[in-house]
């Protein structure tokens, strides 16, 4: 194994590292938001810090891997990889962060009718399947398992399509929750973006795996 070799595999660990604290700060930010889990969302709000220690620290090493190897071929498209993947779950981090900050600013529990209505345990079931599947798609370099996103994904666009009317009813019927529905559709359009982010994360590993560039593609054509 040549010294590239070995910090390719480093860098790939550390990118695994990454997936696995962003999947637990976006699970345990859906625990707390629909348990009212104060002190877990504490804990989302600190590991923030953490996220955005080990993004700086991978982008280092990539620049490093730049500088001194010279990386070329599927080398070059995997360190150009990581570097995009780092960035999307960097702000997937963000958004777990965020949402995880309602939680102090709301008293009392969710509406169970309004979770119910809006399908926002769904949606962020969802989205944390969708983060898993592109976790092992990069552990196991499987293109076909990261292409199973895309279809996912319909999901989150169609609670997130949805939101508004659903939310229009629901306040009509109860004006004194207002807030509460607020915080829900936020909510809804912080998971539909973090599903955009984890498709951005999907198409980067085919990338490296295919030297395919599916941005500018259309759904169907990227799941094909």
């Amino acid at each position: 194994m040549t010294h590239l070799d070995v910090e390719l595999k480093r860098l790939k660990e550390e990118k695994i590292e990454m997936f696995d604290l962003v999947i637990s700060q976006l699970s345990k930010a859906k625990t707390a938001f629909l348990t009212m889990d104060k002190a877990l969302a504490r804990e989302v709000n600190f590991n923030e810090k953490r996220v955005n220690a080990l993004e700086l620290k991978i982008d280092k090493d990539c620049e490093n891997i730049f500088a001194l190897f010279n990386p070329v071929a599927i080398d070059l498209r995997f360190v150009l990889a990581v570097l995009k993947i780092n960035s999307n779950l960097e702000r997937i981090g963000d958004i777990a962060d965020g949402i995880s900050r309602y939680v102090a600013e709301t008293e009392t529990a969710f509406d169970p009718e309004l979770l119910q209505v809006t399908r926002l345990e769904e949606m962020w079931t969802t989205a944390i399947e969708m983060l898993s599947d592109v976790q092992r798609a990069f552990d196991a370099d499987d293109a076909k398992l990261s292409r199973g996103v895309f279809k996912k994904d319909d999901i989150l666009d169609e609670v997130n399509s949805n939101a508004n009317d659903v939310i229009e009813h629901y306040i009509k019927s109860h004006p004194d929750k207002i807030a509460q529905a607020l915080h829900i559709v936020s909510t809804i359009r912080k998971l539909e973006r973090t599903g955009d982010q984890t498709k951005n994360i999907s198409e980067e590993i085919i990338f490296f795996l295919e030297a395919k560039v599916l941005k500018h593609l259309s759904e169907k054509a990227k799941s094909e």
